[in-house]
C-alpha cells in the first residue's frame, strides 16, 4: 500500500476515502484486468466454431498474454492471493469463484461441442475441461517465473496433442 501511495502521490487518507477497504481496491483492480487481459477463456471460445481451434487459441492467447514484454507474467487471477491468511480468505474465495467461472466456460464449450459431434459421446467433457483448464492456470507459474513464449508454446503445442480423435 505504502508503494501504492507513492507512486499515486497520494496519501493514505486519500486512497481509503477512494476504496473501502484493501479489499475492495483488490477487487476493483481485479475486475479491471478481467475486462482488459483476463478472462481469456470468455473472450476467446465463443469466437470459433471448431472446438479444438478455440480451445488451442484460448491457450495461445493466455502464452501472448503472459509473456508480454510490460506484463508481470501470468494470470492475476490464477496467481493473486493463492497463499492467504484467515483474513484474506474472502478474497482468496473469491479468485477461486473465478477460476471455478472458467472451468464452467470450457465445460460448456466442449458440451456443445459433444452436442454438434464435434467430440465423441465416451469423451468426458468434465475431464478434458478439467485437463485444459489446468494448462490454462499451470501457464501462469512458468511464466512469472520467466519462461519464454517458445517454451510456454512448447507447453500448448503439447496439451494439444491430448485432444480426443
Amino acid at each position: 500500500m505504502s508503494d501504492l501511495r507513492t507512486a499515486l502521490g497520494i496519501t493514505q487518507a486519500s486512497l481509503y476515502a477512494a476504496y473501502e477497504s484493501k479489499e475492495a481496491m483488490f477487487r476493483e483492480v481485479v475486475d479491471l484486468y478481467l475486462e482488459t487481459k483476463g478472462n481469456i477463456a470468455g473472450r476467446t471460445l465463443p469466437h470459433l466454431d471448431n472446438a479444438r481451434e478455440a480451445i488451442e487459441a484460448m491457450l495461445r492467447e493466455a502464452v501472448r498474454l503472459f509473456t508480454e514484454d510490460y506484463a508481470p507474467g501470468g494470470c492475476l487471477v490464477v496467481l493473486g492471493a493463492t497463499n492467504c491468511t484467515a483474513e484474506n480468505r474472502d478474497v482468496q474465495e473469491y479468485l477461486a469463484g473465478l477460476r471455478r467461472g472458467t472451468l464452467a466456460t470450457i465445460t460448456d464449450r466442449l458440451l456443445q461441442a459433444q452436442k454438434m459431434g464435434e467430440l465423441g459421446r465416451d469423451v468426458s467433457v468434465s475431464g478434458l475441461a478439467g485437463y485444459y483448464t489446468m494448462v490454462l492456470h499451470g501457464l501462469s507459474i512458468p511464466a512469472r517465473d520467466g519462461a519464454t513464449r517458445e517454451e510456454l508454446t512448447q507447453i500448448v503445442n503439447l496439451a494439444m496433442e491430448v485432444w480426443p480423435t
